[in-house]
């Protein structure tokens, strides 16, 4: 049956790759991956630097047609050539619905993409702005957690299929939580998000399925019984003995 979400599925084409003694193929959540169904919602990605996940959600990206560093699938700015080849072994299954609004957010490149968009406007156009699609202030002239939130108020709409790299790099707890809002919002008005996080505030939106991503792959795990939430829990619960199992030398 034909799925109707944006993106059903991810397939590693196995049968393509030479060796996985190297990288990209050589990490874990690679090396171990065959299928990766979706949630028609929210799929979350966690796990350690290093684990792989961010890797993977930029290969689900580009395979998707994104820009490597970010943007709509419009921007074809190349700041620095980095991404590896993963997107090329990579089988996304797509529903029969098309998004009306896409974006892939890389929070260490958001900076190259608001200057990219300084660039675009400082060109000859027949159109509006683009800087009016993101609420009409340069995002070089707000913090990054103001600029992450006017790209989440003005530039998502509904229908859309949105890709976050750690989207909490920049935000406060309150920001996350206002985060957490909208983007309900946007699930409410069909929009399906993949975000590779460590925010156990974000990982807690309940219409969802989160993967970790460990030395032994990629499996589907339940929100409390995710590190990042049994961490926060017990130290929140008591700083004073977490802090003096940590410092007391």
């Amino acid at each position: 049956m034909i799925s109707s979400q944006f993106v059903s599925r991810v397939t590693l084409r196995r049968d393509i790759v030479n060796s996985f003694e190297h990288y990209p193929f050589s990490l874990p959540v690679v090396k171990n991956l065959n299928e990766l169904n979706l949630h028609p919602r929210v799929t979350f990605l966690i796990g350690e630097n290093g684990s792989g996940k961010s890797t993977l959600l930029e290969a689900i990206a580009v395979s998707l047609g994104f820009n490597a560093e970010g943007g709509s699938k419009n921007f074809r700015f190349d700041t620095r050539r980095s991404h590896s080849i993963l997107h090329e072994f990579l089988r996304v299954a797509r529903g029969i619905r098309r998004p009306k609004n896409s974006f892939f957010l890389r929070a260490e490149s958001f900076f190259n993409v608001a200057t990219e968009i300084e660039k675009l406007d400082a060109e000859p156009s027949f159109g509006p702005p683009i800087i009016k699609y993101y609420g009409g202030v340069s995002l070089h002239e707000q913090s990054h957690g103001e600029s992450f939130m006017a790209l989440m108020t003005e530039r998502f709409k509904g229908n859309g299929l949105f890709i976050l790299d750690e989207p909490e790099a920049a935000l406060s707890p309150q920001r996350q939580l206002a985060v957490l809002s909208r983007m309900h919002d946007l699930v409410s008005d069909d929009s399906q998000f993949i975000i590779a996080t460590h925010s156990p505030i974000l990982m807690a939106y309940p219409d969802s399925v989160i993967y970790q991503c460990n030395a032994e792959g990629i499996q589907k795990v339940d929100y409390e019984d995710t590190e990042h939430f049994q961490v926060t829990r017990d130290f929140l619960l008591n700083p004073q003995r977490m802090l003096k199992i940590l410092l007391d030398r």
